[in-house]
């Protein structure tokens, strides 16, 4: 059986690293990169200094969840909330 990760070399911060990541959290990375007007090597980036611990696939792959779990959130309290809080990051709001 085939795994489903791939992966894939970005430069973060002026040096190469790779990242292993199903499409689904690659595609989500993108988007969400695009939202905010940034590149993948500058979203990666913030990913990777604010992370704790652990590896950087885990990482981004937990801030692409923590990101569409806040839009599912915000999307069933309503226009209000969202309006109110456009630009938090998920970790903002939790």
């Amino acid at each position: 059986m085939n795994s489903p990760v791939v992966k894939r070399s970005i430069v973060v911060a002026g040096h190469k690293t790779s990242v292993s990541l199903e499409d689904a959290f690659w595609a989500g990375l993108k988007e969400i990169a695009g939202e905010r007007g940034m590149t993948l090597s500058e979203l990666v980036a913030t990913i990777d200094t604010g992370r704790d611990h652990g590896n950087l696939s885990s990482a981004i792959r937990l801030f692409v969840l923590g990101h569409y779990r806040e839009n599912a959130r915000m999307h069933e309290r309503g226009p209000m909330v969202r309006e109110m809080a456009p630009s938090l990051s998920p970790s903002e709001t939790e």
